[in-house]
């Protein structure tokens, strides 16, 4: 068993692939008793893209509807995955859910909001997954592969299940 796990972060693209990758987080926390921490990064619009919207969406309270609208839109699909996958578990895995400590959806630069919120929670290790198949960057994804590079802490990345 590893010891010393206590608060574990599991950082989701919340791709079709999310409940696969959440599972070994949950694994960990049932086997350790360590504390979950959860995290969806919206990923920031480019410069093109809010000028875009203030050059065409011309009511500043229209403008900030639609950019608080993706936030939202990611929130109710986080809920909705985990409601779905615990849903799908055992009374007993299902216990695991008590050890969830926070839940966070917010818009940013995906890696560096993982490292932060890893630090912010004092995380002893993160849980992310893989996007591509392939090698370095096409296998782990921009975000897993950044993440991995400047971690300070164990960061475990779940590859894609086999296709059947």
């Amino acid at each position: 068993m590893i010891s010393g796990l206590e608060r574990i972060l599991y950082a989701t693209d919340l791709g079709h692939n999310s409940d696969y990758v959440f599972s070994y987080a949950s694994y960990l926390a049932k086997l350790t008793g360590a504390e979950l921490h959860l995290l969806h990064v919206v990923a920031e619009l480019s410069d093109d893209v809010k000028f875009t919207l203030q050059a065409y969406v011309m009511d500043k309270k229209a403008r900030h509807s639609i950019l608080d609208e993706r936030v939202s839109k990611a929130r109710a699909l986080f809920k909705e995955r985990q409601d779905d996958y615990w849903a799908h578990q055992t009374l007993e895995d299902q216990k695991v859910r008590e050890q969830i400590k926070s839940v966070t959806v917010c818009e940013a630069f995906a890696p560096e909001q993982i490292l932060k919120t890893a630090k912010q929670y004092n995380c002893d290790l993160v849980v992310i997954g893989a996007h591509a198949r392939g090698f370095t960057h096409t296998f782990l994804g921009g975000v897993a592969e950044k993440v991995l590079r400047r971690s300070r802490i164990p960061s475990m990345v779940v590859p894609l299940p086999e296709e059947d």
